[in-house]
């Protein structure tokens, strides 16, 4: 099935589909990236592997 095209639409709910594309969910400003917090989880993860690996090793798995 298929997209329809803006002829099958009045101009009625063309009006209402634009309003509903540009607000709500589709124009919320958004926070840059902090590479930051991304470094972060790095740590946190390795340091969880880290755990991991030193059990293992304790229990003869490695």
């Amino acid at each position: 099935m298929g997209m329809r095209s803006e002829e099958e639409y009045s101009e009625e709910d063309l009006e209402r589909i634009r309003q509903v594309v540009n607000s709500g969910v589709h124009s919320v400003e958004r926070k840059p990236f902090r590479f930051s917090l991304l470094f972060l989880w790095w740590i946190v993860v390795a340091a969880m592997g880290g755990v991991a690996w030193f059990f293992a090793r304790m229990i003869g798995a490695v």
